[in-house]
């Protein structure tokens, strides 16, 4: 009866996925990313403030100033976080998103508690998303093993 011969032990270890952009292409990235969602958030928050009226400066100003602080926000809690532990780093991108989320409901017609309850769903929902994207990539030290 045959058997199956044991596998060489550099098959044992875990493989690092290849990195396929350059370095000049995350650098952009670093860039980039936060500028377009903070644009598309400001949009949004702006849109929702003026309910379907024209737009003035004061509206334009307003989509501007949420936009650059989304982006600052965004772009800090995206090179500071990953230094976090695995709970810390899902709870920062929970308060975030949780935030986020709730401020634009804040901005249009709907009550308080409506726009709580839908940051705080928001927020939950990131939350368990991360926590287990976090544990499943981090070892019980905090490294990271992708």
């Amino acid at each position: 009866m045959a058997h199956a011969a044991p596998a060489p032990r550099r098959m044992n270890r875990q493989r690092r996925r290849p990195d396929v952009f350059s370095a000049r292409a995350h650098s952009a990235l670093n860039v980039a990313l936060p500028v377009a969602l903070g644009l598309i958030y400001g949009f949004w928050a702006a849109a929702n403030r003026r309910f379907g009226g024209p737009i003035t400066g004061w509206n334009l100003l307003f989509g501007f100033l949420t936009a650059l602080v989304f982006a600052v926000v965004f772009a800090v809690l995206w090179r500071m976080s990953p230094r976090l532990g695995r709970g810390p780093h899902a709870l920062v991108w929970f308060a975030f998103a949780g935030c986020a989320a709730g401020f634009l409901v804040s901005q249009s017609n709907l009550s308080v508690l409506s726009s709580a309850g839908v940051g705080l769903a928001t927020g939950v929902g990131i939350l368990l998303i991360n926590f287990y994207r976090f544990y499943s990539r981090e070892d019980p030290m905090g490294l990271d093993r992708t």
